[in-house]
């Protein structure tokens, strides 16, 4: 199974490459990908972790944190607000875990894609799924592309009045701040188990996500993630 692993882990994310030494530059990726382990075991309606790395893969990819998809999912496809809120609040984990240690001025741009991704889901919430109280409605159709409520940039057209755009601007960015000052309580209120993660993540460079929840149930008490089941 192990082998089976990393071939998807090949296909999907990349070639490994050699690990790196234990330097500052190791302990940080350490600290970003247990920053996004922590909270998304901490969330009810997150997904259940497969396993977290610090294992570099070609790409750039320093890191990553692996999930087993739910039983629902894999039968209908949906994703409740519960589940999207969650997926934020770990998305934001890595940068929450880099602003505790290191501290705002030692905020690297690792987390860049991490806030492109949530941007993104933050924005399908407000305009496309009906889950703000700007109303249950779609406010953009599923290929328009706009950046903060301007569609008309890429000649795609402003589907809303410029108010409109600047209160859906102003709640992409609460919901997205929201999920960042959620991850940063909760790596705050549990930095003796971080600081354990990642001293487990650095040496042995992969941990699996039962023995990952196992740990962290020393320390705090964990929602209960059921994985899809195979028949």
């Amino acid at each position: 199974m192990e082998e089976v692993s990393d071939a998807i882990d090949r296909l999907t994310i990349g070639l490994t490459l050699t690990p790196l030494l234990d330097t500052k530059k190791k302990r940080l990726v350490a600290y970003h990908e247990v920053g996004h382990a922590l909270t998304s075991v901490m969330g009810k309606h997150s997904n259940p972790i497969d396993k977290v790395t610090i294992l570099p893969r070609s790409g750039g990819i320093g890191g990553f944190v692996s999930y087993l998809p739910r039983e629902e999912q894999v039968d209908d496809g949906l994703v409740s607000y519960g589940q999207i809120i969650d997926k934020v609040t770990s998305t934001m984990g890595g940068r929450a875990a880099e602003e505790v240690i290191f501290g705002h001025d030692e905020v690297t741009g690792g987390a860049s894609n991490d806030i492109q991704q949530v941007t993104n889901m933050a924005r399908k919430m407000v305009t496309q799924f009906g889950m703000s109280e700007l109303g249950s409605f779609a406010m953009e159709s599923a290929n328009s592309q706009p950046f903060l409520g301007r569609s008309n940039l890429m000649g795609g057209g402003q589907e809303y009045s410029d108010e409109l755009a600047t209160k859906i601007d102003e709640k992409v960015q609460a919901i997205v701040q929201e999920g960042l000052d959620k991850a940063i309580e909760i790596i705050k209120n549990n930095r003796a188990l971080v600081d354990r993660l990642v001293d487990i993540l650095v040496e042995r460079e992969t941990i699996d996500g039962e023995e990952f929840r196992n740990i962290v149930s020393e320390y705090v008490d964990i929602p209960k993630q059921e994985p899809v089941k195979v028949a």
